[in-house]
């Protein structure tokens, strides 16, 4: 970068962490203004409550995808420690420790859907994959991960593994471990145990009715948003070595671009993911004509809609047809 550009960078990331932090206050001091009443039986404080509390969820998200541009150095490139500081502090309320979330993401980029087995989560791979049992059983495991929070829970269970797995087991466990160090572990154990004594301390501080409508139901809001829509961009894409290219990107929509910090334009994070949000728009990337057919959907709402056809199953040693 230039100076000029370090400067506009460093002004345009200010501007919108400040907005982030500062929408998410007035989340929450809303959530506290109504809770008096709710809780003494007032109809409309309660109806006002339970849409902050959803709009709190929805703003957490908001923290996870501006966490995402610290998992890719874009916060504060030229200071590590400063974009990792500020993205551990914007993950805290979530628990999600900087260090697994950049292994895992990391994991996704390098080997998006190369295989029917590599970081494809909408793919099972069985020896039966003709059993109408075992059909019953993964599409249910896909319905519940995409509507009912399940992948949020994977994504716990994952962070989990890589804060508590010997390091020798991780590495047997999934090619996702290699290089995971000690010192990895050991950082990302505390970063959960921060998150965690967050939650903790809300609740026995200021009591259970507070956390919740601060933080505990908002989390759960978020759980469900995040299962929603963390695949829509990726959902039965095409398979193959050429990775930047199974992903498909969505259509603008001024709010929800706003919103997701322009993730609808993924075709153009996955083809560079250095680019910072506010460039992705102007810079946009379209897929080549051998995966053109990716883009089948352009909209958010028929990406989740899209989810309704359910998982992919197949038997092992199955090829997909590889786009050249």
């Amino acid at each position: 970068m230039t100076a000029e550009e370090r400067s506009l960078h460093a002004a345009v990331t200010a501007h919108m962490l400040l907005e982030t932090w500062a929408i998410g206050a007035a989340l929450v001091g809303s959530a506290l203004a109504l809770l008096g009443p709710s809780l003494e039986g007032d109809a409309l404080a309660r109806l006002g409550l339970g849409l902050v509390v959803a709009l709190e969820g929805c703003w957490l998200h908001r923290l996870y995808t501006s966490g995402h541009e610290a998992v890719h150095l874009k916060l504060a490139p030229a200071r590590r420690w400063l974009n990792d500081l500020i993205g551990q502090l914007l993950l805290l309320p979530l628990a999600v420790p900087m260090p697994v979330y950049r292994k895992i993401h990391a994991f996704h980029h390098g080997r998006n859907r190369r295989d029917y087995e590599s970081a494809a989560i909408d793919t099972f791979v069985t020896a039966r994959p003709d059993s109408p049992l075992r059909r019953a059983w993964f599409h249910a495991l896909w319905y519940l991960g995409v509507f009912a929070g399940g992948f949020f829970i994977h994504g716990v269970v994952s962070i989990l593994l890589f804060v508590c797995l010997p390091l020798r087991l991780a590495r047997r466990v999934s090619p996702a471990f290699k290089g995971w160090r000690r010192r990895d572990q050991l950082v990302s154990l505390g970063c959960v145990a921060l998150g965690v004594g967050l939650h903790v301390a809300i609740a026995r501080r200021c009591g259970g009715a507070v956390y919740m409508a601060v933080l505990g139901a908002p989390t759960l809001v978020f759980a469900w948003v995040y299962s929603l829509l963390v695949y829509i961009y990726h959902y039965r894409t095409s398979y193959g070595p050429k990775v930047r290219y199974n992903v498909r990107s969505l259509r603008r929509h001024w709010l929800l671009s706003w919103w997701l910090l322009n993730f609808n334009e993924h075709v153009t994070h996955h083809g560079d993911p250095s680019l910072p949000w506010y460039r992705l728009a102007a810079e946009r990337r379209e897929l080549p004509d051998s995966h053109a057919g990716n883009q089948d959907v352009w909209t958010v709402g028929a990406a989740i809609r899209n989810l309704l056809r359910g998982p992919v199953i197949v038997a092992p040693g199955a090829q997909p047809e590889v786009p050249r």
